[in-house]
């Protein structure tokens, strides 16, 4: 037993309404004391007035052998404890020593509560929480099981009785109509007593908006054709403007692409240019430069695709008992699905129109046709300078920051972005050396080669075969993309996974250039579910060699040509994203496609 407690009473387990704690300590001289009784520690009411007089106190007080003067409440019942707290305010410090001098004469604090006086103070306490509470809602009264089946068959039997006399059926419960109208008045009263706060909560928490279903179905991009679908490909086939053959020796992994056989769509176009009445000449050109590959690459593509819309909305003139928002959006779109036919559509030429559209229809109807030509064909301008021609500005600005002196530079095709940076270093002074890495079938590095080494550049060319044995000369990758996508996959030509891949094995960092309006809220994991496939015929040819190694071809059921365009790189080969915005790592892109698609800044 702990000698410096004192003993408790007989009965049991009682919590004491006021107890004393101290410390026992003995006296070093003599023996050892049993502690002093709890009534013994309290000093007389004659003494405390003594002491608060000005006297300084008792020796005897804090002597060996004694308790300590502190007087803490012990721990009670929880519910009794809340009414006590909730009744009574703090005790003032000068009321302390009243209470312990009546604790010391009276005997009851070791007794136990009553069960009267429990209830009495679960009575305060419940009375004390009421006070002040907003008017509790009516509920209904609670029926039991039996009751309320009795209700349910009483009203069955009441609709019963009413369809067979062929009156409106009213839902009556067993009580009648006093019923039903006390029912609707507790409902009203209800309604009534419910605070105002709630609606205010809610309207609150309905802050962020929502877009509605129609604009969420505008926002999000159309689902690919699937041409392995053969009800939508006969569709397809009756509304096409383009005469389009289906090769025989289709690639079976991708089936649910276009693949048609290459060469002869051209001359067909040719010889109905002068028939074509709904079709603008300047649209129709460009379908004819796309077939031919007069225009590509990403930019040149959307460029050539913006300035013919630009021609087409000059030259556009209102139907009569026609708006023009939307017949000009159809105008569009039947220009879109022209060029699809002609080649499909990248990317960026896919965020232009989407922009193009969203002008339209954003269009005042205020506006006169002359006023909403010109502000669409500003709008159209505004987008190639600030978008692509400023953007390119920009990349280099951020990007000329990492081409230092005696540095190796390695380059994969023909990138306009990369190609500017490049030029832009040369005239800065830098020393450093040009790497460039291609491929067959197009070659696209000879033409940037050519121009490089016409500005006094130094270079190298080898082809993709031997980046492995090149690749420990090099310190930066700096390569060109047609599309990022939300994931941080950079979407480009064919042949950029595997320069990237190489790179990140020997520790070379790899700088992606690209310009913000490529940037794709879609998700790609594989080069498979979508991509563009080019001409088969184009692989066979090869520089030096004679053609007819391969001539039928076509004539073998068990022999298919695949010349794929483009690959998706794996964000965790990229480095480093260098955009109009500043320089990101690739996890960073859904940022961009977020941010500045809310403020329509791009897209």
């Amino acid at each position: 037993m702990d000698l410096r407690r004192p003993p408790r009473s007989s009965s049991g387990g009682v919590e004491p309404k006021i107890r004393q704690v101290g410390f026992f300590t003995p006296d070093a001289s003599g023996p050892s004391e049993p502690p002093a009784p709890a009534a013994a520690a309290v000093p007389a009411p004659s003494t405390k007035q003594g002491a608060a007089a000005g006297s300084s106190p008792a020796s005897d007080d804090l002597s060996p052998g004694r308790l300590s003067p502190v007087m803490i409440p012990p721990p009670r019942h929880a519910e009794h404890l809340e009414a006590v707290l909730a009744t009574s305010a703090p005790a003032r410090s000068s009321a302390r020593l009243d209470v312990a001098s009546e604790v010391a004469d009276d005997d009851s604090w070791s007794r136990a509560p009553s069960a009267a006086d429990l209830e009495e103070n679960k009575r305060n306490l419940a009375e004390i929480r009421n006070e002040g509470a907003p008017a509790s809602i009516p509920q209904k009264q609670k029926t039991s099981k039996a009751e309320r089946r009795a209700i349910q068959e009483a009203q069955r039997a009441a609709k019963a009785a009413a369809k067979e006399a062929g009156k409106p059926v009213r839902s009556t419960s067993v009580d009648g109509p006093a019923a039903s109208k006390q029912a609707k008045s507790a409902k009203t009263t209800q309604k009534k007593d419910v605070p105002q706060a709630a609606s205010t909560v809610a309207s609150e928490r309905k802050v962020p908006e929502r877009l509605s279903e129609r604009e969420r179905k505008l926002d999000a991009p159309h689902p690919r054709m699937q041409f392995d679908d053969v009800h939508k490909v006969e569709k397809a086939k009756k509304r096409a403007v383009v005469n389009q053959s289906e090769a025989r020796n289709r690639v079976e992994l991708f089936r649910h692409l276009p693949q048609y056989v290459h060469g002869t769509q051209l001359p067909d176009l040719e010889s109905k240019f002068f028939q074509l009445e709904p079709m603008h000449p300047s649209v129709y050109k460009v379908g004819l430069q796309y077939l031919s590959g007069e225009v590509s690459g990403g930019n040149g593509r959307c460029i050539a695709m913006l300035l013919a819309f630009r021609e087409a909305i000059k030259d556009y003139t209102t139907p009569p008992n026609k708006t023009l928002s939307r017949d000009l959006t159809a105008k569009i779109s039947s220009y879109v699905s022209f060029l699809i036919e002609c080649r499909p559509l990248s990317i960026s030429m896919g965020n232009a129109i989407r922009f193009l559209k969203n002008r339209i229809a954003k269009l005042s109807h205020t506006l006169s046709e002359s006023e909403a030509k010109a502000s669409l064909q500003s709008d159209i301008d505004r987008f190639i300078n600030e978008k692509i021609v400023l953007a390119d500005k920009a990349i280099v600005s951020h990007a000329i920051t990492k081409v230092r002196d005696n540095d190796v530079l390695l380059t994969y095709g023909s990138s306009s972005a990369v190609e500017m940076i490049l030029d832009h270093a040369h005239e800065l002074g830098r020393n450093f050396r040009v790497i460039v890495v291609d491929s067959r079938p197009k070659l696209e590095g000879q033409g940037l080669l050519r121009r490089l080494v016409a500005k006094g550049i130094n270079c190298t060319y080898t082809h993709i075969n031997a980046i492995s044995y090149i690749m420990h000369e090099v310190t930066r990758v700096f390569l060109g993309a047609s599309s990022i996508l939300s994931n941080g996959t950079v979407y480009s030509r064919v042949g950029t996974a595997s320069v990237a891949m190489v790179a990140h094995e020997f520790g070379v960092p790899v700088l992606v250039c690209c310009e913000a309006y490529k940037f794709h809220e879609r998700v790609q994991l594989d080069s498979i579910c979508a991509n563009e496939l080019g001409d088969p015929d184009v692989i066979l040819k090869v520089h030096g060699k004679a053609e007819d190694q391969l001539k039928n071809w076509a004539e073998n059921a068990n022999l298919q040509l695949l010349n794929l365009t483009y690959d998706a790189t794996p964000h965790d080969y990229v480095s480093m994203i260098i955009t109009d915005y500043g320089m990101l790592p690739p996890t960073s892109v859904p940022v961009i496609v977020r941010e500045y698609r809310k403020e329509q800044l791009w897209i």
